[in-house]
C-alpha cells in the first residue's frame, strides 16, 4: 500500500472509530465497554514501551544522515528548518496563552479525562510493558550516537541502525497502525461514557478554526521573511507555491509533494541544485504546521483538564519537539507518533490524553503537512539568495546527499 493510501485510509478509519465510540458510548453495556479498555491498557503499555525504541531507532540515522555529504551549506539549511519550526511552536504558544482564556473560558473543565466521579469502569486485567528507557535518555542517546556515527569511519553502525529503522517502522505499519483505530474508538467511548465528550468536541471544533487562521499566519511570516531576504515580492512568491500546498493536501505527505514543490520552488526562480537538495532536506527536518498543531491541542488538553502550564517548561518542550520533529516523515500517521513521547515525559499526558492527540491531529493531518511543504519554498528561496555567489559550493542534485 502506497503512503498516499494508507493516509487516506487512515484518516477515514479514524474519523469513523471517533464517530461509532462516541456513539457506543451512549448505549454500550459495562461488561462491553470493559472489553475494550482492556485492550487500550495494553495498546498503551506497548505504545509506551515502543516510543523510546522509535526515537532512537528513527532520531539517530536521521541527525547521521544531515551530518554527511553538503557540508556546512546542508547545516545552515538544517538550522533554518529547525529556526522555523520551533519560531511556529513559540509563536502559536503565545497565540494560545492569550486567545485561550477567551476562547475557551466558557468551555468548563473536565478534570481528568479518566473518569472523574469514579474508577469502577476499567479493563479487565492490567499488562504491564516498562520502556527499556525513559523518553529523554533515548533523546540524548540518539543526539550522541547520531553525531558520533559522523566523526567514525565506516559505516556499519550506520547500516545497524537503518536496519533497526526498518524494523521498527515495520512495527509501526504493522501493528500500531492498523490498531490505532480501535484504541482512538475505546478513547473516546469512554469520554462519552465520563460524559466530558461534549465540552471536548465543542473545544476542538474552536481549535481547528483557529489551527487554520495559524496556518495562514505562519506561510505568511516565512515568506514575508524570504521576501526580503531575496527581494522579491512575497505574496508572489507564495502565489507560486500554492499548487504544492494543494497537492499535499490530497496526499499528507510531504515525500510525495517534493516533486510538485521542485517545480514550484522553479517557478520562484530558486536553482535547480540549490533546490535538489534544499526542497528533500525540508521535507524531513522543517515541520512548522506539525509543530503548530501539537502546541494547540496540546495546550487545549492542559486547558480544559485544569493541567498547570509552567511557560519555561513550555517553550522547553517546544526546543525538544523540533528536534523530535527529524523523525516525524518517517512515521506513518504524522509527527504526533514521533512527539508522544516528549508529551508523556514533558508535559505529563496521560494514556487518554495521547490518544485525544492522535486522533485530533490526525483528523487535519494534511492541513499541517500543506503548512510544511509550503514552508520549505520559503527557505529555498532564502538559501538560494544565500548562496547566489556560492554556486560552486553545491554538489550537482545527483550527488547531494538527500535525493528526492
Amino acid at each position: 500500500m502506497s503512503l498516499r493510501s494508507l493516509s487516506k485510509n487512515l484518516l477515514l478509519r479514524v474519523l469513523v472509530a471517533i464517530v461509532l465510540g462516541i456513539v457506543c458510548g451512549m448505549f454500550f453495556p459495562e461488561g462491553v465497554a470493559r472489553l475494550f479498555l482492556t485492550f487500550n491498557g495494553i495498546f498503551s503499555q506497548f505504545l509506551g514501551f515502543l516510543i523510546p525504541v522509535l526515537i532512537v531507532a528513527l532520531v539517530t540515522p536521521a541527525i547521521a544522515d544531515l551530518g554527511r555529504g553538503a557540508g556546512k551549506w546542508l547545516a545552515v539549511t538544517a538550522g533554518i528548518a529547525y529556526g522555523s519550526t520551533v519560531f511556529a511552536g513559540l509563536l502559536t504558544f503565545l497565540v494560545a496563552k492569550a486567545s485561550y482564556p477567551w476562547l475557551l473560558g466558557d468551555r468548563g473543565s473536565v478534570g481528568s479525562l479518566e473518569n472523574p466521579e469514579d474508577h469502577a469502569l476499567s479493563g479487565f486485567f492490567e499488562i504491564t510493558m516498562p520502556p527499556v528507557f525513559d523518553v529523554m535518555t533515548a533523546l540524548v542517546l540518539s543526539f550522541c550516537l547520531g553525531v558520533g556515527i559522523t566523526m567514525v569511519k565506516g559505516n556499519s553502525l550506520h547500516k545497524g541502525f537503518d536496519e533497526l529503522r526498518i524494523i521498527i517502522m515495520m512495527i509501526v505499519e504493522k501493528i500500531i497502525i492498523p490498531l490505532l483505530p480501535i484504541y482512538i474508538f475505546g478513547m473516546f467511548m469512554s469520554i462519552t461514557m465520563n460524559g466530558q465528550i461534549t465540552t471536548i468536541i465543542s473545544t476542538f471544533i474552536r481549535i481547528v478554526v483557529l489551527a487554520f487562521i495559524m496556518t495562514v499566519v505562519i506561510l505568511i511570516i516565512q515568506y514575508v521573511v524570504a521576501g526580503i531576504i531575496a527581494k522579491r515580492n512575497p505574496f508572489v512568491l507564495l502565489k507560486n507555491m500554492l499548487p504544492a500546498y494543494a497537492t499535499a493536501l490530497g496526499t499528507s505527505s510531504s515525500a510525495a509533494t517534493i516533486p510538485v514543490t521542485l517545480k514550484c520552488a522553479a517557478r520562484n526562480g530558486v536553482d535547480d541544485r540549490v533546490a535538489g537538495f534544499t526542497i528533500p532536506l525540508c521535507a524531513t527536518i522543517h515541520l512548522s504546521g506539525s509543530t503548530m498543531k501539537i502546541v494547540l491541542f496540546s495546550l487545549a488538553i492542559m486547558t480544559i483538564t485544569g493541567t498547570p502550564i509552567n511557560s519555561w517548561q513550555y517553550v522547553g518542550f517546544i526546543f525538544l519537539l523540533g528536534i523530535t520533529m527529524v523523525a516525524a516523515p518517517g512515521v506513518p500517521g504524522g509527527a504526533i507518533m514521533a512527539a508522544v513521547g516528549i508529551l508523556q515525559s514533558a508535559l505529563g499526558f496521560d494514556e487518554t490524553a495521547v490518544g485525544l492527540m492522535i486522533a485530533t491531529y490526525i483528523a487535519i493531518d494534511s492541513f499541517g503537512t500543506a503548512c510544511n511543504v509550503t514552508g520549505d519554498g520559503a527557505i529555498a528561496t532564502i538559501m538560494d539568495r544565500i548562496l547566489k555567489n556560492r554556486r560552486h559550493d553545491l554538489k550537482a542534485p545527483e550527488d547531494s546527499p538527500v535525493s528526492a
